[in-house]
């Protein structure tokens, strides 16, 4: 189970930049596996934590994406951001806001980041954020 946040602030989220692999130097939200003991939202926030330096607000469920053929599942909630110290944690290169128009679009890390920004800017413009629900699969089928 991967859980992390689509960290809110104003009309910009914030996005790290791998130092780790898979995908070392491209960005992504904050997430991670979960650890024993914690709930989803408490992992999101954790992570977070972890990767940005960032303090969050969990807000609500915002996207699970199915990943059967690597056995993962990621959860993402809407989140709000605390405060502006946010620094990028041991796994994270650097953490930055960016509006929509910013995004690295061409240099997120994973499909499931990318589907689940869209969504969200989507969602964005409409005032609306329902839960998502989907699947990626990697091999043909």
């Amino acid at each position: 189970m991967v859980v992390g946040c689509i960290p809110e602030w104003e009309d910009k989220i914030l996005l790290c930049r791998r130092a780790i692999e898979p995908k070392h130097g491209l960005w992504t939200l904050p997430a991670g596996f979960m650890e024993n003991g914690e709930t989803t939202a408490e992992g999101a926030a954790r992570e977070t934590l972890e990767e940005a330096g960032a303090r969050v607000d969990v807000l609500n469920l915002y996207s699970m994406i199915s990943l059967p053929d690597i056995n993962q599942v990621y959860l993402v909630f809407r989140a709000r951001l605390l405060h502006l110290d946010f620094f990028p944690g041991e796994e994270s290169l650097e953490a930055g806001l960016f509006s929509e128009a910013e995004i690295p679009w061409d240099q997120l890390a994973f499909r499931t980041i990318e589907h689940t920004l869209k969504q969200y800017y989507a969602d964005r413009r409409a005032g609306d954020y329902p839960l998502h629900i989907g699947n990626i699969f990697h091999k043909p089928r």
